[in-house]
């Protein structure tokens, strides 16, 4: 499990760390975990010796990292150029060391760098790039590697939203834990590929979360030997129209490959559901989960009531989650989970769409306090909450970004809702796995391939 913690949490757990170390030691920790990354990008690309390395450096603690793991790299032969924000405001410690190995300071960014560190403002940082700041990274030679240093300048570290210009890194290197404005958009798209540097920090719960193979193994439902189809759960599925029947056969597609031993369908696209899946039910009976939403059209607000009037878990998408009563979904006793896209959250939350994508930690807490269920917001970033920690997919591409993509994520988690996983693990695990087909695709995708990856992507989870 890759875990973030916000800063507060982190900014504790660093006093406490302080308090039982030698001044300075924790600083020094941070800077050798950088520069060794640093180190390790200049030798693949050249060398160390002679590389050139320019460091936008802060008034802060990050500015501080950046001026001892720039030392470290001078001691090692490359010729390191510290341009201050604000040189009456330079960690002390810091520009004490770069000088005395060797760097050197200036006024503004060379011209010619091979390896460019951004510690600008770090964790710290708020409401995105200051006018001396942003004058600085306008100047870094274009086509020159930045390695942030702990987070991308500009990007908040608790959201990972972006208010105005900011860093985007091919590296980051972080010390301590992941932030949660490392793993969610608008913030990840700009921090690249994440290092984590461990400083030997004691931390507790986590606020947001991200599933891996293991974890995703560790959940998958797996039949036993007595399990049978009703056993294994029967997910039931209310999709499609007479404008969108292909709706209902991707929704059962994937709850045919998300594990469940059987799978009911209700609705007017029978034939054609029956034409590509002859395994499937038609017509009610006893499920252990409902599936309802998908290409369901209008006028059909009353179907979703039934569902959700009943006591087994159900999932609610696309067309379903119209006009959805807060009051009824509170007052379910078994789960509910949602998935909208940014343009159904929105008008859950009676928010403009350019809202929900800039602040996507921020909707899927607002969907979860307002409607008292698991919500599954789906997007660059796709989030899973419940109340507790938010969880991230980390497998998501935007080659998913094609139509009947989300009515095979409903099936999916539709399938592992029945097969008895909660609101949260269900969402959770199907998103992994629906990301996961969608890579091994590597390029463009039918929505019926990527319903057909699927089994190939559990497998991958649950290989030694």
């Amino acid at each position: 499990m890759r875990t973030a913690y916000s800063v507060e949490t982190v900014r504790a757990a660093e006093r406490e760390l302080m308090a039982r170390l030698p001044e300075g030691a924790l600083m020094q920790r941070a800077a050798a975990g950088l520069a060794a990354v640093c180190a390790g990008l200049l030798a693949r690309r050249r060398r160390v010796y002679g590389s050139r390395v320019v460091l936008l450096v802060g008034p802060g603690d990050n500015g501080g990292d950046a001026l001892y793991a720039g030392a470290r790299l001078a001691r090692r032969g490359a010729a390191v150029t510290a341009v201050p924000m604000d040189p009456e405001r330079m960690h002390p410690g810091g520009r004490a060391a770069l000088l005395a190995a060797g760097g050197r300071l200036a006024r503004s960014v060379p011209e010619r760098a091979d390896l460019v560190l951004d510690g600008l403002l770090g964790i710290g940082g708020r409401g995105g790039l200051r006018p001396a700041a942003a004058a600085l990274v306008e100047r870094i030679p274009p086509g020159v590697p930045v390695v942030a240093v702990d987070l991308p300048s500009g990007v908040d570290a608790d959201t990972g939203e972006v208010a105005g210009p900011a860093v985007t890194a091919e590296v980051t290197v972080t010390f301590g834990a992941y932030k949660p404005g490392l793993l969610i958009d608008p913030g990840a798209s700009r921090a690249g590929a994440v290092h984590l540097v461990d400083i030997g920090l004691r931390l507790p719960a986590p606020e947001v979360e991200a599933l891996q193979h293991a974890d995703v193994a560790a959940l998958l439902p797996e039949p036993t030997a007595s399990s049978d189809k009703y056993r294994r759960g029967v997910v039931g599925i209310v999709a499609g129209s007479a404008q969108y029947p292909g709706a209902a056969v991707l929704a059962v597609a994937g709850a045919l490959r998300g594990g469940a031993g059987a799978v009911r369908y209700v609705g007017p696209a029978a034939e054609a559901v029956l034409a590509r899946y002859p395994e499937t039910l038609i017509g009610r009976g006893r499920v252990q989960a409902w599936v309802v939403g998908p290409g369901l059209g209008e006028g059909r607000a009353g179907e979703v009531a039934d569902l959700l009037a009943g006591d087994v878990p159900v999932l609610v998408d696309a067309d379903g989650l119209r006009g959805l009563d807060p009051d009824v979904l509170r007052a379910r006793t078994a789960p509910t989970l949602l998935t909208p896209h940014a343009g159904e959250a929105a008008a859950l939350l009676g928010v403009s769409r350019e809202s929900v994508e800039a602040g996507r930690l921020g909707a899927v807490r607002g969907l979860v306090e307002r409607y008292g269920a698991t919500v599954l917001l789906k997007g660059s970033t796709t989030l899973i909450a419940s109340g507790g920690a938010v969880r991230v997919n980390p497998t998501g591409t935007a080659w998913l970004a094609t139509a009947g993509s989300g009515d095979v994520l409903s099936g999916l988690a539709g399938s592992l809702l029945a097969g008895g996983l909660s609101g949260a693990d269900a969402g959770a695990v199907g998103a992994y796995l629906h990301g996961l087909a969608a890579r091994r695709t590597g390029g463009p995708l039918l929505a019926q391939q990527l319903a057909e990856s699927l089994p190939a992507a559990w497998r991958d989870t649950t290989r030694p």
